[in-house]
């Protein structure tokens, strides 16, 4: 921990001493209009005699900071439709200028279309999260949203669509800031669906306030939808077509008047993914030992659509009513055969079999929210917010299985289905007090209550044709979970130092119930989760900062239920419906560098995990079955450094990039067999922006994840390379986007597993080198009229 502690600080010391020899000072001001009230997003430029030019927009309260080398510059201030203003011959040398209240007058009132561009940065970095602007992102044009999170630094994405935040699981996925149809029963599966053009943006969340659930012991990745506000009517449509099969369309659309605004979004999506893989198995037992090898190879077909419409009915200047719903769903047909060749302890090929895996499932989810949103007049900050949310989905699979064998042995005939169905109710209240200059209090309540069932059926044909039930793959199973939270938080800044403390409670009922086995597991546990967050302004430049928080991680359904995927007669996964929860406490310093041309976010981190849940395998070395179950294992100490840059290295080249470092230490015991697991890992995001004649941009994109030792083996590294030109088309009207992901095939998973009497090791690619193209078209005709009020001088 010194060691991190000690490479933190020199970060420190070594962006002061960076900023030293740029020697740049800070130009800052206030831009007001003639009623004295801060025009936000007025653009400021500073010019030199050799036409470098620096431009920046004015923040909500029309404040700037412009960093400046010494020099002589002409400031220009201009926003829509008032005057410009300018300062001519501006001598910076090496003190820091503040520029005071500048005016904008109200120029002659023109009734003609405005058009307002304003490009956001792929990257924006603060200090208690990362903000990712997906459509800045050319590698995420016509992906899914499973496949964006994957491009985002810190965040990595396996085969199985599973989630990892700093290179743990146990992370918290929200849409808009909430619980989501689209991140319950089958999370993975759903985020696969989700078009990427539906999505605005996403924030990363390492170290979360207590205004936040407690769930999700590594963070928080909020996942915000597309909803324009514009006014008049705006649209924005897509349609991908790329190899292998894949094609989508979607759109986003709103129209707004004074009183109303309606806002929609749709995509629907069909992909047939090839995937191929193969393993290695070796037994060693007392009396014998043997082998056997195994080839995968799967098609994956899907079909499934989304859409969200709904409503802002603005009963007042203060007060405004949303209501929306949410509607996807999707069939896959999937496809899988297993070739098992098997060897005896000479290296003879003793027998061979192969296993056919047709599968089907059907997919919806529906959802309802309602939010009331009243904001109270004054000098202060008030608002009170009350949101309600219904959730239900289902997910019926079924497969036939067919399996032939080359030593005589009958085929075999066996038929599963599973379904599962969820219902989720949310009611959430929040109030807000601003209080001084900049104090705030912060108090809510949140309840959420859900319940899934899921039925589990596996059947063998006879040799009469008849089906008889396995005994051993029959239950059914019901999970019931109900959290109820309080939180208080408070916070206020004392000249350059700010602070935010934060308690929150939770009460916690779990009910896992075996219908037909008759076993039930109750568990209830009250918990109170603390958040602290210390933040200290060095100058213009440098913020540091410190935050603590409590976490929480309950186990998801998957590791509940304790069927056995029965794809793979030789490796069983089954569930725990005894897991207990993990708990972290998480602890980060960070130091946040700014200046004109980028910012470096630097951090270092320390989590300490009780209740790890790993998946264990256990071995049968006569029949050679493994079974993986997952279990409250270890504790595990973890520190790491991150560092991530975002810099624009030149006018037509911008540079986005993020490397994580840890040390994970964990130690448990299963079965009195003490299991240890030390590792050292690393992860790297690096993205190149260019633009070539004012109007092609390319972008390339390499992800790497290094080696990672686990208590039973290693997963091996894993690197991929993305590619993407994107061309404006129409006027501006229209972008046409090439996309080559997975370059080199290489995104592969690949796992050692090596205790006594076992070793394996596996390659796996769930989808190969993708090629898509992409339209996108934008309708964007609004109109910005201006008229005359007594009271509150030009408004829209």
């Amino acid at each position: 921990m010194k060691l991190f502690a000690c490479f933190f600080f020199c970060c420190v010391l070594i962006t002061h001493a960076a900023t030293a020899q740029v020697k740049l000072v800070a130009i800052k001001g206030t831009v007001n209009d003639e009623k004295g009230k801060p025009v936000a997003l007025a653009s400021v430029t500073a010019a030199t005699n050799s036409d470098s030019t620096i431009n920046i927009v004015t923040d909500e309260k029309g404040k700037f900071i412009l960093q400046l080398s010494a020099g002589t510059y002409t400031v220009t201030i201009s926003f829509l439709s008032y005057k410009e203003k300018r300062i001519e011959k501006l001598q910076v040398s090496d003190k820091d200028i503040d520029l005071g209240i500048l005016v904008l007058e109200q120029g002659a009132l023109q009734m003609t279309e405005i058009v307002v561009n304003a490009e956001k940065k792929m990257m924006e970095l603060k200090l208690d999260k990362r903000i990712y602007n997906v459509s800045q992102d050319v590698n995420n044009v016509g992906a899914n949203a499973s496949e964006i999170l994957a491009n985002i630094p810190s965040v990595t994405v396996d085969v199985d669509g599973n989630v990892s935040l700093r290179g743990s699981q146990g992370v918290r996925i929200l849409i808009d800031g909430k619980p989501s149809a689209l991140t319950g029963i089958r999370s993975t599966d759903a985020l696969r669906n989700l078009q990427g053009s539906m999505i605005e943006r996403i924030e990363v969340i390492t170290n979360p306030s207590s205004r936040y659930d407690a769930a999700g012991e590594t963070g928080i990745i909020n996942i915000i939808l597309k909803k324009n506000k514009t006014r008049g009517f705006n649209g924005n449509f897509t349609a991908t077509a790329g190899v292998p099969a894949n094609f989508s369309g979607s759109y986003s659309i709103n129209y707004r008047t004074k009183k109303m605004n309606l806002f929609s979004s749709f995509g629907s999506n069909y992909r047939k993914s090839p995937g191929n893989g193969s393993s290695v198995q070796r037994f060693t037992g007392t009396d014998t030992s043997f082998v056997y090898h195994q080839t995968n190879n799967r098609t994956r077909k899907d079909v499934s659509f989304n859409l969200m419409a709904g409503i802002d009915y603005y009963l007042s200047s203060n007060t405004t009513l949303t209501g929306s719903f949410l509607i996807d769903g999707g069939k896959e047909n999937n496809t899988s055969k297993l070739l098992y060749e098997d060897f005896d302890g000479a290296g003879s090929l003793t027998n061979s079999s192969m296993r056919t895996d047709a599968e089907t499932a059907n997919e919806r989810d529906s959802e309802f929210s309602l939010n009331l949103t009243r904001k109270f007049p004054g000098d202060h900050e008030r608002e009170w917010v009350t949101d309600f949310k219904w959730t239900n989905s289902g997910e019926t699979e079924r497969s036939d299985y067919n399996q032939t064998f080359s030593n005589g042995t009958k085929p075999l005939f066996q038929r599963s289905g599973n379904p599962a169905y969820e219902d989720n109710l949310l009611l959430q209240s929040d109030y807000i007090h601003g209080f001084g200059k900049d104090g705030k209090f912060e108090t809510g309540a949140k309840g959420t209550i859900r319940r899934i069932t899921n039925e589990f059926l596996v059947e063998e044909q006879d040799d009469n044709g008849g089906w008889i039930t396995l005994p051993a793959f029959d239950n059914n199973m019901e999970f019931t979970e109900q959290v109820y939270a309080v939180y208080a938080m408070l916070g206020n800044k004392v000249k350059q130092f700010s602070y935010q403390l934060g308690l929150r409670g939770e009460l916690t009922f779990m009910r896992t119930g075996l219908i037909k086995s008759n076993q039930v597991n109750e568990r209830r546990y009250a918990n109170l989760f603390p958040s602290a967050s210390l933040s200290y302004t060095l100058n213009d430049r440098n913020t540091i900062q410190f935050s603590y928080s409590y976490r929480i991680n309950r186990p998801n359904f998957r590791n509940l239920t304790p069927f056995a995927d029965f794809s793979d007669p030789r490796v069983y996964f089954v569930g725990n419906p005894n897991l207990n929860p993990e708990f972290t406490h998480s602890t980060e310093a960070g130091h946040l560098f700014e200046w004109s041309k980028g910012s470096l976010l630097s951090g270092v981190y320390y989590r300490y995990k009780t209740g790890v849940v790993e998946r264990i395998r256990t071995i049968d070395t006569t029949t050679g079955i493994s079974n993986i179950i997952p279990v409250n294992l270890s504790t595990q100490d973890e520190v790491g450094v991150e560092m991530t840059l975002a810099v624009t290295a030149a006018p037509w080249w911008k540079i986005n990039s993020t490397v994580n470092f840890f040390r994970a230490v964990a130690n448990g015991s299963y079965d009195d067999v003490v299991l240890r697991s030390e590792t050292v890992s690393w992860t790297n995001r690096t993205t190149s922006q260019m633009t070539f004649f004012k109007q092609l941009d390319f972008q390339a994109s390499v992800n790497y994840q290094s080696p990672r030792v686990t208590t039973q083996g290693k997963t091996l590294a894993m690197y991929s390379i993305d590619l993407g030109l994107v061309k404006d088309i129409m006027k501006g009207r229209g972008t046409l986007t090439f996309n080559v992901r997975d370059l080199m095939n290489s995104r592969r998973r690949r796992t050692m597993v090596d205790i006594p009497g076992y070793y394996s090791s596996s390659d796996f690619l769930w989808r190969p080198r993708q090629m898509t193209l992409t339209l996108n078209f934008r309708i964007n005709q609004q109109k910005v009229v201006k008229k005359e009020s007594p009271d509150k001088g030009f408004e829209d």
